[in-house]
C-alpha cells in the first residue's frame, strides 16, 4: 500500500475526478458515505456531534452528519466559518443541510459560529466528529479553530477524527502549535497519512483505520512515492519452496557476534531467531564466559570462543560465511571497537548491526561507508540519535535515515510501532505487525537473528529487512493473543516463529 504526501493525494483526486469521471461533489458523498458506515457501525446507539470547518474537510463532515441524519440518528452541527468563504462542495452541502433541518423530518440541528464559540454542554455518550481540517494544513492552527478543538480535547467523549485530526499536518509537524485534535479514532480516506505513523502523534490519531473510497487505481499506480506500508501478500512472494533435495548448505552459513559478561541471554535470543528462521548453519562467535550457556541453551549452533573471558576482543575470518550479524549483548570495550572495526574493514558478506555495534560505529561515523553492499542497520531511536544527531521529531529521523541510507548504500531499520525499513535508494516501506507486547528485553536480539538468517539465505538486503521486521511482528502478535501482551517475553515470538512462517508460506 502506497502512502502519498499531501500534495500527490491532491493530484490523485483530480486524476479521478476527470477519468472516472465523477464531480467532487458526488467523490465527496463517495466518501462520505464509506465514513458514515464505519461510524454507524463502531457507534450503533449514540448520538452525534459535528464540528465542521470552512474546506472540503467541512464539507465531507456535513455530507456524514446528513446521512447520520437519515439514518435517525440525531445530529447536531456546528459550522465553524469565521469567513463566509466555504469551498464550493462544501457550501453545496451545506444548502443540503439547512434544507433538511428547515424540514424538520429528521434529528438534525446546524449552528453557524463566525466570531465567538460558545461551548456547548454535550452529555458524555456523545460522540463528536472532527471535521475541521483535513490532511493539506500547514499552519498551526489559532484564533477561534483553536478554541473548538480546545474545547473538543477538554470532553471525555469519544472523538471520531474525518481524515486525520483536525490541526495535525499530513507529513512535518516540526513547526506545529498544540491545537490538535485527540481522536479516539480516525478514519482515514483511501491510505494512511504519513504522519499518523510517528510515534508522537498517537496521542492525536488514536486507532485508525482506512476507508477504500475508490481513488482511481490508475492514478495510484502512476504516482511516485517512497513511502509505502508492508502488506502480507508482497512478503509471501520473497519465499520460495525449499527443494526436495536441499542440504544445509542451500541456506547460508552465518556468523553471529554477541555476548559480553552477563549478557549471554542476548546471544541465545539472537542464535534461536536465526534457527527458527530457515539459516543452515549458524556459528556463534561469543567470549569465553558465554560458551557454555550458548552451546547448551541452542545445541543446533556451532560456537567459536574468543580469546578474552569477558568480551569480545578477536574474530574469525569471515570469508566462508554469507552473512554476519554483530551487536546483541556485545558490550563496548576498547577491544571490542577495535574488534568491530576491523571487522568492517575485511567483511565482504553483508552486515547486521545491532545495539553496542550501533553504538561504537556511533563513535566512527566514517566506517558507514566502508559496511559491506547489503548491509543493514537496526537502531531504535536512542541509537540512531547516537548516528545522526538529535533528530527533533519523527519526520527529521525518517529524512535524516534516508539520507544515511542512500549516502552509504544500507538498509536502515528504524524501530518501533511501526518500523520503517529504509533502503539504499531512499524508500521506506513501514511495518503493519507488531504490538505493545514485544517493548521488552531480548526483542531487538531476536529481529538481528531473524535478519542474519534471511541475508544468509541469499535474499537482498531490502526484502530481507521488509520480510524481517514482518515475520518478527507477525509472530508477536500470535504469541500475544495467546498469553496477551503484558506476559509477553522474547522467547514468545521466538516460539510464535514456526507459526508465522507457516502463515507466510
Amino acid at each position: 500500500m502506497k502512502i502519498f504526501p499531501t500534495a500527490a493525494i491532491k493530484r490523485i483526486d483530480a486524476y479521478t475526478i476527470e477519468h472516472e469521471p465523477i464531480s467532487s461533489l458526488l467523490l465527496m458523498e463517495r466518501a462520505a458515505a464509506a465514513l458514515a458506515r464505519a461510524i454507524l457501525g463502531k457507534y450503533k446507539n449514540s448520538h452525534f456531534a459535528v464540528f465542521a470547518g470552512q474546506g472540503n474537510n467541512g464539507g465531507d463532515a456535513l455530507a456524514v452528519a446528513r446521512m447520520l441524519a437519515v439514518a435517525g440518528r440525531e445530529a447536531a452541527v456546528w459550522l465553524i466559518s469565521p469567513t463566509d468563504k466555504l469551498s464550493p462542495d462544501c457550501a453545496s452541502n451545506l444548502q443540503s443541510l439547512q434544507a433538511m433541518a428547515a424540514g424538520g423530518l429528521f434529528p438534525l440541528s446546524l449552528h453557524r459560529v463566525t466570531d465567538s464559540f460558545t461551548p456547548p454542554s454535550l452529555p458524555a455518550d456523545t460522540v463528536i466528529i472532527d471535521g475541521l481540517f483535513g490532511s493539506g494544513l500547514t499552519r498551526p492552527v489559532e484564533g477561534l479553530y483553536a478554541a473548538v478543538i480546545d474545547y473538543i480535547n477538554g470532553l471525555p467523549n469519544d472523538v471520531v477524527a474525518i481524515d486525520i485530526p483536525s490541526g495535525l499536518m499530513g507529513e512535518d509537524n516540526s513547526s506545529n502549535g498544540t491545537a490538535i485534535v485527540k481522536a479516539t479514532v480516525t478514519y482515514t480516506l483511501q491510505f494512511p497519512k504519513l504522519s499518523m505513523l510517528f510515534a508522537e502523534n498517537a496521542p492525536y490519531v488514536g486507532d485508525f483505520q482506512v476507508l477504500d473510497i475508490s481513488l482511481s487505481k490508475e492514478a495510484m499506480d502512476n504516482e511516485p512515492t517512497p513511502y509505502g506500508m508492508i502488506m502480507p501478500a508482497a512478503m509471501s512472494s520473497l519465499l520460495s519452496k525449499r527443494a526436495k533435495h536441499a542440504h544445509k548448505g542451500n541456506f547460508g552459513r552465518a556468523l553471529l557476534i554477541a555476548g559480553s559478561e552477563g549478557m549471554a541471554g542476548a546471544s541465545v535470543l539472537a542464535a534461536r531467531g536465526a534457527l527458527r528462521s530457515g539459516v543452515g548453519l549458524l556459528t556463534v562467535c561469543v567470549p569465553r564466559c558465554n560458551n557454555e550457556i550458548v552451546q547448551r541453551s541452542v545445541p543446533e549452533a556451532m560456537t567459536i570462543p574468543c580469546a578474552s573471558e569477558t568480551h569480545i576482543s578477536t574474530l574469525p575470518a569471515t570469508d566462508k560465511y554469507s552473512a554476519v550479524a554483530v551487536g546483541p549483548g556485545l558490550g563496548q570495550a576498547p577491544a571490542t571497537e577495535q574488534a568491530l572495526l576491523a571487522l568492517i574493514d575485511t567483511c565482504t558478506a553483508p552486515m547486521v548491526v545491532d545495539a553496542d555495534a550501533l553504538n561504537i560505529l556511533a563513535r566512527h561515523k566514517e566506517y558507514l561507508a566502508r559496511l559491506p553492499q547489503g548491509s543493514i542497520l537496526t537502531p531504535h531511536i536512542g541509537e540512531f540519535t547516537r548516528l545522526a544527531g538529535s533528530c527533533g521529531n519523527s519526520y527529521t529521523r525518517l529524512q535524516r535515515a534516508m539520507a544515511m541510507a542512500r549516502e552509504n548504500n544500507i538498509c536502515i531499520v528504524l524501530k518501533g510501532a511501526y518500523s520503517a525499513v529504509v533502503t539504499p535508494q531512499g524508500d521506506v516501506s513501514f511495518n503493519t505487525t507488531g504490538n505493545a507486547g514485544m517493548a521488552t528485553g531480548g526483542s531487538g536480539d531476536t529481529l538481528t537473528g531473524i535478519l542474519l538468517a534471511l541475508l544468509a539465505q541469499g535474499i537482498p538486503a531490502p526484502s530481507a529487512a521488509r520480510l524481517g521486521v514482518y515475520i518478527h511482528g507477525y509472530a508477536g502478535d500470535i504469541a500475544a493473543e495467546k498469553i496477551g501482551e503484558t506476559a509477553l517475553i522474547a522467547s514468545d515470538i521466538i516460539d510464535a516463529l514456526p507459526v508465522a512462517w507457516r502463515g507466510v508460506y
